[in-house]
């Protein structure tokens, strides 16, 4: 079947008749011929976007995509090079900043190019790949957290009645999550929904214009398993994370007063007030993330429920605001984590200019809520 004579160009015809007003160019007009069935005629009714929108978004991709891949590769490489955070637990922190990585690593790149030429240049293969892969590396992001807030509300709420992760069980709980991502990331491939380039031509993700019903249900289960249910259980965690920290801390302000004490406060239980403050790291940083997909949610919806009208610079924002979700990590774990900064001190001297002394506070010993360790207890094999 010839291309011309396809869905697309048809569409192109019935909007060329209404776009007039912008001098007969659409934001289509550079998309390559062979990319021209995967356009949804939504788009033909927008003019070309400022170039300089372009150029920002470029540029700020590229910003993104270096901070993320340089504070991403520090974290697996202090991590898996110190022995001290060789710990089941920190397979997780891990496994987050090894998704976040290739994330930024692979997509990157592309957008930036794709920026220049102000258009989609990689073929309709290539363009389903990118998409394929910020689908596999958001979910497999998002679940990891909520499998960290799992381990945190294990280790706080439960307490000596829980059974402590080794490192079986954190394995198998990254291969879970994969298996798990891999699905929905593969189930566009294979019919269920499709990938497409988004309205800005510069990258490629999940159909959300087409109003078959097959497509429609992809979004709405997808959002469910990937968004709205992990937001549910790390709610559900940290809620009773915060509840048991509070009770814990009324129980020793009444200790106190009974002993006629300022504090019951000493280096022994001083775990305590480093559990809440981290409860409070990982629940920003899980805020965060929700921050950096919820404008792709939003973008998604609007085209489902046909609730907003979306222009291609629209579009822009889920891009930006989810690739800037891979930076926050290492930020959160070079400000929080003593264990871990004092590593990154101790290999890259030049970064502790000015800074406390990093190895203080070493009794809580990991970030994002996964389990503290003091220098007496050994993780479980």
């Amino acid at each position: 079947m010839s291309m011309m004579s396809g869905p697309s160009f048809a569409a192109y015809n019935s909007w060329s008749a209404q776009a007039g007003g912008f001098g007969n160019q659409t934001v289509v007009d550079k998309v390559p011929a062979e990319m021209l069935y995967l356009v949804d005629s939504h788009w033909y009714q927008f003019p070309p976007m400022n170039p300089l929108w372009h150029g920002i978004l470029g540029f700020v991709i590229a910003v993104l995509g270096f901070v993320s891949v340089v504070g991403n590769g520090m974290v697996v490489y202090i991590f898996c090079s110190t022995k001290s955070l060789r710990t089941p637990s920190n397979l997780l922190v891990v496994n987050l900043a090894f998704s976040d990585f290739l994330m930024m690593f692979t997509m990157s790149p592309p957008m930036v190019i794709n920026c220049y030429y102000e258009t989609w240049v990689f073929g309709p293969l290539m363009c389903e790949v990118y998409a394929m892969l910020g689908s596999l590396f958001g979910c497999g992001s998002i679940w990891t957290m909520t499998a960290i807030a799992f381990d945190r509300y294990n280790v706080i709420v439960k307490g000596l009645a829980a059974k402590p992760m080794n490192i079986k069980g954190a394995l198998l709980r990254i291969l879970g999550i994969w298996l798990f991502a891999g699905i929905w990331t593969v189930a566009p491939m294979l019919g269920w929904n499709r990938y497409v380039p988004e309205g800005n031509m510069t990258a490629c993700g999940t159909d959300y214009l087409t109003k078959d019903w097959v497509s429609r249900s992809y979004i709405v289960v997808y959002s469910f398993f990937v968004y709205y249910m992990p937001l549910f259980l790390i709610i559900y965690s940290y809620f009773f994370i915060i509840q048991a920290v509070s009770a814990h801390e009324k129980s020793m302000r009444e200790q106190a007063k009974k002993m006629n004490v300022a504090s019951l406060r000493s280096s022994d239980n001083a775990n305590t007030s480093a559990e809440c403050k981290l409860a409070k790291i990982a629940l920003m940083t899980i805020s965060l993330w929700f921050m950096a997909w919820t404008p792709y949610l939003v973008i998604n919806y609007a085209g489902v429920f046909e609730t907003a009208k979306i222009t291609p610079l629209f579009t822009i924002w889920g891009s930006l605001f989810a690739k800037a979700n891979a930076v926050y990590n290492p930020i959160v774990y070079g400000i929080s984590h003593p264990k871990y900064r004092a590593a990154l001190f101790q290999k890259f001297p030049s970064l502790a200019c000015g800074g406390a002394e990093p190895g203080h506070g070493d009794a809580t010993s990991t970030v994002s809520g996964v389990t503290t360790l003091t220098d007496n207890e050994k993780p479980a094999a």
